[in-house]
């Protein structure tokens, strides 16, 4: 009978250590669902000529040295300004020998240490 019991104590120890283990972390809202990109320009899809220049405003908590752009793999050099609720972010486009479709990543990191993706597409002319 004393094992038994031993047991029913190890199994009712377990469970809760099991449950809490895995958090909050699983629902999908919190301030990472809070920061996000907008108002790009030039639109989504638009055609643009080599080295256009282009923006958007990443909102909410996000540091503004943390904002990094790529195109095709090449880091663009981007300036942040303070403006309302976010940052206005400005850049140019890299030379695209090829021309074609480029798209615009944008990876920033919040206050809380989460990361955000966003983007957009453009057409490249030659």
């Amino acid at each position: 009978m004393k094992l038994k019991n031993m047991f029913w104590v190890a199994l009712v120890l377990a469970i809760p250590a099991n449950v809490f283990a895995y958090g909050e972390g699983g629902s999908g809202t919190g301030i990472c669902q809070k920061l996000h990109f907008d108002d790009f320009t030039p639109a989504n899809h638009s055609e643009v000529a080599q080295h256009s220049g282009f923006s958007f405003f990443a909102t909410g908590a996000i540091y503004p040295n943390g904002i990094k752009v790529t195109v095709r793999g090449q880091s663009v050099p981007v300036t942040v300004t303070a403006h309302k609720d976010g940052y206005k972010v400005t850049g140019k486009l890299p030379e695209i020998p090829s021309g074609g479709y480029a798209k615009v990543n944008i990876e920033a990191r919040g206050v809380n240490q989460c990361e955000v993706t966003g983007g957009w597409l453009l057409k490249v002319n030659q």
